[in-house]
């Protein structure tokens, strides 16, 4: 492995043994949560009649993203971690950050896709196409082209895949100066962060917008009319469609939260930053991975018709009152894309 090891690493001292205990307990109990969460998510979304819905085959999607990352990451960096260097040698160097890359691209494109949908529902409403099967099937074969082109790239030689920091972890080799290795890193920064992140952003300015607009609307005539409320069955799923944005928003802020500290440290070693030490790169790694398990708890929290599903088949797993899932607040982004999809046919 020493020909792949950057010679800036060489300047630093080996890691406290303490650190690794630390590290490897925290990637055992994040891993546990998303094992957990997310298999518990693919379980409940496809079994379960009401939330087959075209629209949550991207919820499945984004589940198996994180479930697959974390099944492959956490037990090659747990091992690595107890012996305290990489041990997989080239191969598994280049398996290991191909598939965490595979899985974390296609967990923020299945949120870009995500959050297009509430806006596609939302914002444009009838004016939208209907999410149908085949829609959302071309979305996730998009999603998984994205992560297959940015992953096999440096494989076959546009940069590579190199040991992180501590020899823990491998990643795209950012300390490179060649342009082979820095044209990928600015390409695969916009593509897999930057246009997702801006177009996660524009959905979301528009669905805040046009749902406080319609609230506001609704007080001022129910004001004048002095009732009240004035909500209709459709305003109650417009309401919904509000709630479940929310939900939606919460998950991918708490991906930046999770990923922005990973790409900060590539673009450190892009520009030649030289505060880059093992220990804040390999957390800055593990932290990424976090982002795997945030998912599950926010569903589990906030998606109503989630939860009744999951009171139903692992009532373990459920805390606080759980509402019947009738009432407005039920899975209608989904229903709504759905029955419209009927209407037109």
């Amino acid at each position: 492995m020493a020909h792949l090891i950057h010679p800036y690493w060489n300047q630093f001292p080996a890691m406290d043994p303490m650190w690794n205990k630390i590290l490897t307990t925290y990637m055992i109990m994040i891993g546990c949560i998303s094992w957990c969460g997310n298999g518990v998510v693919i379980y409940i979304f496809s079994t379960t009649k009401s939330l087959r819905t075209p629209a949550n085959l991207l919820v499945i999607n984004l589940a198996l993203s994180d479930f697959g990352m974390m099944v492959v990451n956490t037990p090659m960096m747990g091992i690595n971690l107890y012996f305290q260097t990489w041990i997989w040698g080239p191969g598994g160097c280049d398996a290991y950050a191909a598939l965490g890359s595979a899985f974390g691209c296609s967990s923020i494109w299945s949120m870009c896709m995500i959050s297009l949908d509430r806006y596609n529902v939302i914002v444009l409403g009838m004016a939208g196409r209907p999410m149908t099967i085949k829609l959302a099937l071309m979305k996730i074969a998009f999603i998984w082209a994205m992560g297959s082109v940015w992953t096999l790239s440096p494989i076959f030689g546009w940069s590579r895949y190199v040991p992180e920091g501590n020899l823990t972890s491998c990643g795209i080799d950012y300390l490179e100066r060649n342009w082979n290795y820095r044209s990928y890193l600015i390409f695969y920064t916009i593509f897999v962060y930057y246009i997702p992140l801006f177009l996660i952003c524009y959905s979301y300015w528009f669905i805040i917008a046009a749902v406080s607009a319609h609230e506001k609307a609704m007080r001022e005539q129910a004001k004048k009319m002095n009732v009240k409320s004035l909500r209709s069955s459709e305003d109650a799923d417009k309401s919904a469609e509000g709630k479940l944005a929310k939900v939606a928003l919460v998950t991918i802020t708490l991906w930046f939260v999770a990923w922005t500290p990973y790409t900060i440290i590539n673009m450190a070693g892009l520009f030649k930053f030289e505060g880059l030490t093992p220990l804040n790169t390999i957390w800055g790694a593990c932290f990424a991975k976090s982002a795997a398990c945030y998912n599950p708890i926010v569903y589990g929290i906030s998606h109503p018709k989630y939860r009744v599903a999951l009171k139903e088949k692992c009532p373990c797993c459920v805390f606080g009152k759980v509402d019947d899932g009738k009432g407005a607040a039920s899975d209608s982004t989904s229903q709504a894309t759905t029955n419209e999809a009927e209407s037109k046919a």
